[in-house]
């Protein structure tokens, strides 16, 4: 099973959040009813980095959360989409339902967003800035944050 960003975003989203083992096994149970398959871990590895680096996934650290690992949660660029053969994973899986602090959540992001900004802007790479100055639209309508230094200096960039 080779989830999308879209995908991943949608099962993460059953749950209010996911570790990394957790959304493996959440995918695993998907793939197995789907067609008895498993899921491959290295193409799972890029997906899920492709789906930070998008802001479709966002990795959330909170001493707030039960989990013993950071969780992945459906980010501000996702339209979360519960693969086939995944909408009983929520009654498989013994994982209760998460509540997240959408400050902390934002904050997390929005450090995230700036590390990217950072790097992008060091990189001169015209195609990432674009990419930050649309995804900054999508996280304040998400989460609490105003980013409105770090399009500034995108749109300065891109001038």
């Amino acid at each position: 099973m080779n989830a999308t960003a879209d995908e991943l975003a949608g099962v993460v989203d059953l749950f209010g959040g996911l570790t990394r083992a957790e959304l493996e096994r959440a995918l695993s149970e998907a793939a197995y009813r789907a067609d008895g398959q498993s899921v491959d871990e290295d193409a799972l590895e890029t997906a899920i980095e492709e789906a930070l680096a998008s802001f479709a996934l966002v990795r959330y650290d909170s001493d707030a959360s039960e989990a013993d690992a950071p969780l992945l949660v459906a980010g501000p660029t996702a339209f979360p989409t519960v693969p086939d053969h995944a909408e009983d994973v929520p009654h498989i899986l013994d994982v209760e339902s998460r509540r997240l602090d959408r400050d902390a959540l934002g904050e997390t992001a929005h450090d995230r967003f700036a590390t990217a900004v950072d790097r992008a802007l060091t990189d001169g790479d015209a195609g990432r800035l674009q990419t930050l100055l649309d995804i900054s639209y999508d996280l304040e309508a998400w989460a609490p944050l105003d980013l409105a230094a770090e399009r500034d200096a995108l749109s300065e960039a891109l001038e």
